[in-house]
């Protein structure tokens, strides 16, 4: 026995979405036994686009049942029957929401239209209800209506029923199976090719466009793992993913960059964090006129050939601080103090007194420079080797001058002298604050012990 149900709801988006009319039709098969229809008063606004597309006004609704008046019919037609919509995740979840306010956990088997007929149907430009009953010549009584498009749904459903000479709805109904779990719009075929290795995925919905970008070590676990999670942001996203791409990248710390670089450049609506890249900071050096060399700082595309590379003025200046009561630099000549003629630290007898006369250029400029030195890894040049896409292959990440540069791949067979020469492999990628994060948890693991004693800041920090 199937329940094929059809919501109109407030469209305040999937969290604060209410049913404003339910249709449920009882259907063995071949016939409709029952059929119950209801508006539904959401208790909250209906926004003007909604009762446009649906023509459900706020005065309808004023007299109609609240949710829980309507709750037990609900319960009654759908027991011991397969929960079937055309879109079924988007319609079963907000039921269950309803219900899980009212303290019911509703829990019924779940077909989905769209899916059965992507198997049955191939081909189509459009899984939409729209398109398929045009193609298929069901007529829709009251379009956008709960009624009219749960009746189409039942004309629908029982052609596909017809057509099933596979006996595709069973491996659907199979809990173990796959299909189950799947987006309504993805085809099983996508996610059976997707490859068990290290690499970035890309789901893209309908019109081809990217929704969410991840990594994984194992690109067909991490992916299906996304169609079990509960959370509504999933739910959202696997109902809008139609296609799966990816690019395979060899190893973890490779695909970790990637993805960053990825989502900077598409800006995926489901890919909260790492979208928005600061402005770089870069610390540098000059000499003045009195022959005191100046530490000072300014944006990066001021300041070339930086010393140290950060992405706020307030973590410079913390390094800044911190070597200036390090080295005894003065706090004026560090570009922590204006308008002043002798620093704070040397009041505190923190400054040798370069900013009074007391200090010669050139002793103090022996200080700044070992200052610099101090920083040490931030001037390294490092090259870290890892795994490549195939057996034949090296996969790189490159570190020029303490900045990243990007990654690549190159024939193992190719021998390279310097850290320089593996521009010619490389994919330029830029260098930013989650770039910093990524590499610092990479280099503590698996490098940190050849650095242990080094004064690190900014991009190892």
């Amino acid at each position: 026995m199937y329940s094929i149900v059809d919501i109109e709801t407030t469209g305040h988006g999937y969290k604060g979405q209410k049913i404003t009319e339910i249709s449920i039709f009882l259907f063995d098969g071949q016939k409709v036994i029952d059929e119950f229809t209801s508006l539904v008063n959401p208790e909250q606004r209906i926004p003007h686009f909604i009762t446009n597309l649906t023509g459900i006004t706020e005065a309808m609704l004023s007299n109609a049942p609240k949710f829980y008046e309507i709750a037990k019919k609900i319960v009654e037609i759908t027991k011991d029957t397969v929960f079937v919509a055309h879109n079924v995740t988007f319609d079963y979840n907000i039921i269950k929401d309803e219900f899980k306010s009212l303290g019911f956990d509703f829990k019924r088997k779940k077909l989905c239209t769209v899916r059965l007929s992507r198997k049955i149907i191939p081909g189509l430009s459009s899984y939409s209800l729209g398109n398929i009953c045009s193609t298929e010549g069901i007529e829709i009584v009251a379009r956008h209506r709960a009624k009219g498009d749960a009746e189409a749904t039942v004309e629908l459903f029982r052609r596909l029923l017809e057509r099933d000479h596979n006996f595709t709805i069973n491996s659907f109904l199979n809990p173990r199976s796959r299909a189950a779990v799947l987006p309504p719009l993805l085809d099983k075929q996508v996610v059976d090719n997707l490859p068990e290795a290290h690499g970035v995925y890309y789901f893209k919905n309908e019109q081809k466009e990217i929704i969410y970008i991840g990594k994984a070590n194992n690109i067909k676990q991490r992916v299906i793992s996304h169609f079990y999670d509960k959370k509504k942001k999933e739910r959202n996203m696997c109902l809008e993913t139609a296609d799966i791409t990816y690019a395979k990248t060899g190893s973890e710390i490779v695909a970790l960059l990637y993805e960053s670089s990825e989502i900077k450049h598409f800006h995926p609506k489901f890919n909260r964090a790492q979208r928005r890249a600061s402005e770089a900071i870069g610390l540098f050096s000059y000499q003045d006129q009195k022959g005191i060399l100046h530490l000072t700082y300014d944006r990066l595309k001021l300041a070339p050939n930086p010393i140290m590379k950060f992405y706020s003025i307030a973590e410079c200046r913390s390094v800044l601080e911190k070597i200036c009561e390090e080295f005894k630099l003065c706090s004026k000549y560090c570009h922590l103090e204006s308008n002043v003629n002798t620093c704070f630290h040397f009041q505190i007898k923190q400054c040798g007194g370069i900013c009074s006369g007391k200090e010669t250029p050139e002793n103090y400029n022996k200080k700044v420079h070992k200052a610099i030195k101090s920083l040490g890894l931030q001037t390294e040049n490092l090259v870290l080797k890892e795994k490549g896409r195939n057996d034949k292959e090296l996969g790189f990440v490159l570190i020029l001058n303490g900045i990243y540069q990007g990654f690549g791949y190159l024939n193992k067979d190719i021998i390279i002298q310097n850290p320089e020469e593996y521009e010619r492999y490389l994919q330029p990628k830029k260098d930013n604050r989650d770039v910093q994060r990524i590499l610092t948890s990479y280099i503590a693991k698996k490098v940190g012990s050849q650095h242990r004693n080094a004064n690190v800041y900014g991009l190892f920090e």
